[in-house]
């Protein structure tokens, strides 16, 4: 049976669970709870874990606010978006224009992005993977919180415009035709987006390479000197492999062996590759690498960098991540665009 009224308009799928309503609950959960935790620590209560108190406060943009200043302002900033979260989760139509309530999902996003969310979080998912987990401290996981706090919001933002737009909650898609999201459209712009996902961290790894080569790229001799003593451009230099090998992977959201897994690979060669094996990881590197390059630039406009004007290989490659990001989160929407197929919810496809 199909899933459209009889006017055309998606309708309820029967028998099937409806997540994209319960996203903006979990929203809602996830954002009070941190609200109401950000008003203990206002109230006095140990473990806040930012500004002054952040472990490394010379990454964050509150280095110098302690905990009776900030505390209370992240907390009424989550509280307000888990009421914004509330308002996208409930049923019907609000009152409030559709633009007001995302556009305030997105602030709060870009709130969280750009001033308690910072590089270590990208630090600490490649020193998972190098199986040193000792880096992992409190501040990083309260910066997962967030972070992933404020995905669920924008998700139900996206899902509320919607609902009220008369599209598929699902999909997106309605009568209207696909337009720019159509898979021959999205095959165009996305395999631009994908090279510029590939350019951008190679240009970083440049870098990283020479250091460990013995050419001091971009920094004084006196820096390059002191990194070798202690064998971190060794480090850098297996940082920014790891980040290049992931950048070539990229060109599978754009190449045959991204759809189909290659002959070489014994035991699913031939077979579909999962739509989300290649969403998911592409969209959580493209969040983090964002996030990296955000707080560079801030660190730039707050004049940490002011004293080191002779090491711009140090830092001004990072500044570019926000290409990197915006470009492969493009990519992977093409990707997702071209590959997801009919939708189980409306038909559309």
């Amino acid at each position: 049976m199909s899933s459209r009224t009889a006017a055309g308009a998606p309708g309820p799928v029967r028998g099937r669970f409806n997540r994209t309503a319960l996203i903006g609950y979990v929203a809602f959960l996830a954002l009070l709870a941190y609200g109401l935790a950000h008003t203990y620590w206002a109230l006095g209560g140990d473990g806040f874990p930012f500004g002054a108190d952040d472990a490394n406060p010379e990454y964050s943009a509150f280095e110098h606010v302690g905990r009776d200043r900030l505390a209370p302002w992240i907390a009424g900033g989550f509280l307000a978006s888990s009421a914004v979260a509330l308002l996208l989760a409930l049923p019907g139509r609000r009152r409030i224009p559709t633009p007001v309530l995302v556009g305030a999902s997105v602030f709060s996003a870009a709130a969280v992005f750009g001033t308690l969310a910072d590089f270590r979080i990208l630090g600490n998912l490649a020193y998972v993977f190098m199986l040193k987990f000792g880096a992992i401290n409190w501040t990083v996981i309260n910066q997962l919180f967030a972070v992933v706090s404020v995905g669920l919001l924008v998700a139900s933002a996206v899902v509320y415009q919607r609902r009220t737009s008369g599209v598929c909650t699902g999909c997106g898609r309605g009568d209207s035709g696909a337009g720019w999201t159509s898979p021959q459209a999205a095959a165009r712009w996305g395999r631009r987006a994908a090279y510029t996902a590939v350019i951008v961290p190679l240009l970083y790894a440049s870098t990283r390479w020479a250091w460990a080569l013995g050419f001091p790229l971009g920094i004084s001799d006196k820096l390059w000197e002191e990194g070798k003593e202690d064998n971190l451009w060794i480090a850098g230099a297996a940082l920014a492999t790891m980040g290049a090998l992931g950048s070539l992977l990229t060109l599978g959201l754009v190449q045959r062996w991204g759809e189909v897994f290659p002959r070489w690979m014994l035991g699913l060669r031939g077979r579909r590759v999962p739509l989300s094996l290649a969403v998911v990881p592409a969209t959580l590197v493209s969040v983090m690498v964002t996030i990296a390059g955000i707080m560079y630039i801030r660190l730039h406009f707050q004049g940490a960098f002011d004293n080191q004007k002779e090491d711009w290989g140090a830092t001004v490659p990072e500044m570019v991540w926000p290409v990197w990001g915006i470009a492969l989160a493009a990519a992977t929407l093409a990707y997702y665009f071209r590959r997801r197929g009919v939708c189980k919810r409306c038909d559309r496809g």
